[in-house]
C-alpha cells in the first residue's frame, strides 16, 4: 500500500518495527501485549495512511503512536498502579542472551533494576540508550519537554546506580 510522499507500509515496518518492538517490550514487560500493540500501530497506519501526512520525524511519530497505544491498553486494563506492580514482578530482559556467566548475571540484574523504574523513566532510558534518540527527539516522541526528558533520564540513572551499586561493589 502506497503512502503519502512515496512511503509504504512495508518500508515503515522494515525500518521501524524492531526498535518499536524493543521499546514496547521494555514498557509493557509482556511479549503478547507488545506484539498486539505493534500490530495495532501498523494496522492503524495501513487503514489510514493520512496519519503520516506532514510527519517530519517518522520514528518519533511511530514511538508516540506506540506509547499512546500502550497507555490506552494500560488504562483499559485498570489502574496504572496495578500495572506497575505487575511490571516489577515480571523479569523480561531487553538484552540478548549471553554465555558469559558474569555478563548474564549483570544483564539479569539490570533488567530487574529497569523493571523497578517508573514507566515514564523507563521509556526515556530505553529511547536514549537503546534507540539512541536525543532528548529533543524523545520529547517529541513522548509529547513532553526536552527538559522533562532529561530530568527523567537523570533520575532514572540515579535510581539505577543505587539499585546496581551492590552488584558493582561485589565485582570490584
Amino acid at each position: 500500500m502506497k503512502m503519502p510522499g512515496g512511503n509504504n507500509i512495508e518500508r515503515l515496518y522494515d525500518e521501524h518495527a524492531q526498535p518499536l518492538y524493543a521499546f514496547l517490550l521494555n514498557l509493557m514487560r509482556d511479549e503478547a501485549d507488545t506484539r498486539d500493540l505493534l500490530q495495532e500501530v501498523f494496522v492503524k497506519l495501513a487503514r489510514d495512511p493520512e496519519w503520516l501526512a506532514g510527519v517530519r520525524e517518522e520514528r518519533a511519530f511511530l514511538i508516540r503512536l506506540a506509547h499512546n497505544a500502550a497507555i490506552d491498553l494500560m488504562r483499559r486494563r485498570g489502574t496504572r498502579e496495578r500495572t506497575k506492580e505487575n511490571f516489577a514482578a515480571e523479569n523480561i530482559s531487553p538484552f540478548a542472551p549471553t554465555n558469559d556467566p558474569d555478563e548474564k548475571v549483570f544483564r539479569e540484574e539490570l533488567a530487574v533494576a529497569l523493571g523497578k523504574l517508573p514507566e515514564e523513566q523507563r521509556a526515556v532510558v530505553h529511547l536514549k540508550l537503546w534507540a539512541g534518540l536525543t532528548f529533543e527527539e524523545i520529547a517529541m516522541a513522548l509529547e513532553i519537554s526536552p527538559n522533562t526528558a532529561a530530568s527523567r533520564y537523570r533520575y532514572a540513572l540515579d535510581k539505577l546506580r543505587g539499585l546496581l551499586r551492590p552488584l558493582y561493589e561485589e565485582i570490584k
